[in-house]
């Protein structure tokens, strides 16, 4: 039974990559977020972290705001470090904030969204109006408040997106679970003397996670914003360069008076470029879980 399960998932996946390969655009997205996660992932192979670390007053090895035409590839800071390492360093801070703090929201959403929608009663009202709760508190403000409080460390900075971006996935959920409840084939699973738990391991969960999975690759960017936000007024990680605090020191160094694009424009254009994919990436997958939606949009074109 087992081996006919596997072979009828892997077929599941087969036919869903299909369908996902036939979208430009999600195809684009998947590219670009590729290229970005390479970065990441072989910094040290592509530049020197020692760069970051110390200031040199080696004027002619490192000169200061110097332009990429003087100091390939991407020129120098106001503190005579290269543009570029820091570039690729800050890559791997922005998507493991970005990723960090989703898997925290989405597991937070999901737990809360489905106890809500299953149980109902007092249950549904308790998580409900805690839900409402933090979706009427501005989020930017409380995220703000917590780092302040807690302090400028990346795990703190995680935590704190993660903990605040979680609602809106809640209410997506246990919408999802209250129509799900109301199926022939669950109404008929009860009938049969299935345990709550059969219920919602069998039938609730398998059918939620399409879109738990879609709205988890719409968090994502969501997050890495919230960290460049928070790192651009000075609540990021004192410690890590990101492309949050790249912004910022480029910001506060003047960098705009003295026409340094180099420095805050390849940051702000990676923000742009990750938040791109992983938003053509989640639509992508909208279509591939929603026969409905994929249906309408190609209606559409």
């Amino acid at each position: 039974m087992s081996t006919i399960a596997w072979s009828r998932r892997r077929r599941a996946l087969g036919r869903s990559w299909a369908d996902y390969r036939r979208d430009r655009e999600g195809v684009i997205g998947l590219v670009i977020l590729a290229l970005f996660v390479g970065m990441a992932v072989f910094a040290s192979l592509i530049a020197d972290p020692e760069d970051l670390k110390a200031i040199t007053a080696d004027a002619e090895d490192y000169p200061r705001w110097a332009p990429p035409s003087e100091f390939a590839p991407l020129g120098t800071d106001s503190l005579g470090r290269p543009v570029w390492d820091q570039l690729v360093y800050g890559a791997q801070v922005s998507l493991l904030v970005g990723i960090a703090a989703t898997l925290i929201a989405i597991v937070i959403g999901t737990v809360v969204g489905v106890a809500a929608g299953f149980f109902g009663g007092w249950i549904d009202a308790v998580l409900s109006r805690l839900t409402e709760w933090f979706l009427v508190i501005p989020f930017l403000p409380l995220a703000i408040v917590l780092a302040a409080v807690l302090g400028p460390s990346l795990k703190n900075i995680i935590f704190v997106i993660g903990i605040t971006s979680w609602p809106v996935t809640a209410r997506l959920i246990r919408a999802q679970v209250l129509t799900i409840k109301q199926r022939l084939y669950v109404e008929r699973s009860r009938a049969l003397g299935a345990s709550s738990r059969h219920v919602m391991s069998r039938h609730v969960l398998p059918n939620v996670m399409p879109l738990v999975i879609a709205n988890a690759t719409l968090t994502v960017p969501v997050a890495i914003l919230s960290e460049t936000a928070l790192a651009f007024l000075g609540l990021g990680d004192p410690t890590r360069v990101s492309w949050g605090s790249m912004l910022e020191d480029s910001f506060s160094a003047g960098a705009l008076g003295r026409e340094a694009w180099w420095w805050y424009l390849p940051p702000g254009l990676c923000v742009i470029g990750v938040v791109l994919a992983f938003t053509l990436i989640g639509r992508a997958l909208e279509g591939v879980l929603d026969p409905r939606l994929r249906d309408t949009r190609a209606v559409g074109r």
